[in-house]
């Protein structure tokens, strides 16, 4: 069996979760597999062995599970986008459009050099707003976003298509 099709069958669908009409996609069960982890991380990192990359820029928080395990796999180093507030050293700060309201994200000052090559990773694309606005944090250090990986991308809400070319995901649904 292909890793996306074990995904697929391993990916589990909780209706109404956070809120009704949601369809959520719980990651949880594959986290629960040591086995299967593994090598969805070994997938993970498999396009991006030969690319030039400096970091892993891992989004909160789900994002951190997947980034750090990129980060030890690539061997590169892991550097955090939180929610803000929740960093505790100077940082820099991205708002951007939630479907009712607005979201900040946050970056230490010296987490990138200018020139870095980075790979944002999160567990799931959905419009592609968190990642977009992780970019930009990334695009005011100076350093350059190599591409984007996720687990999961929800097709139908055209997140990839916001990103580009450079956005890639294991399962799309």
């Amino acid at each position: 069996m292909t890793i996306v099709l074990e995904l697929q069958r391993t990916i589990r669908d909780v209706p109404d979760f956070p809120k009704p009409g949601i369809m959520f996609k719980d990651i949880t069960p594959v986290l629960m597999n040591a086995d299967l982890f593994g090598r969805t991380l070994d997938a993970l990192a498999e396009p991006w062995k030969n690319e030039k990359v400096d970091a892993i820029v891992a989004i909160e928080s789900r994002g951190f599970l997947f980034g750090a395990g990129l980060a030890e796999r690539l061997s590169k180093s892991l550097v955090l986008v939180r929610k803000k507030g929740k960093l505790p050293y100077s940082t820099i700060s991205q708002s951007y459009a939630l479907e009712y309201g607005e979201a900040t994200l946050e970056l230490h000052t010296d987490a990138l050099q200018k020139g870095h090559r980075v790979l944002i990773v999160d567990d799931l694309l959905a419009t592609g707003g968190t990642a977009d606005a992780t970019a930009k944090l990334v695009g005011r250090q100076g350093a350059i976003v190599a591409g984007f990986q996720f687990v999961i991308e929800l097709g139908f809400l055209d997140g990839g298509k916001r990103l580009g070319p450079t956005s890639r995901a294991l399962v799309r649904y």
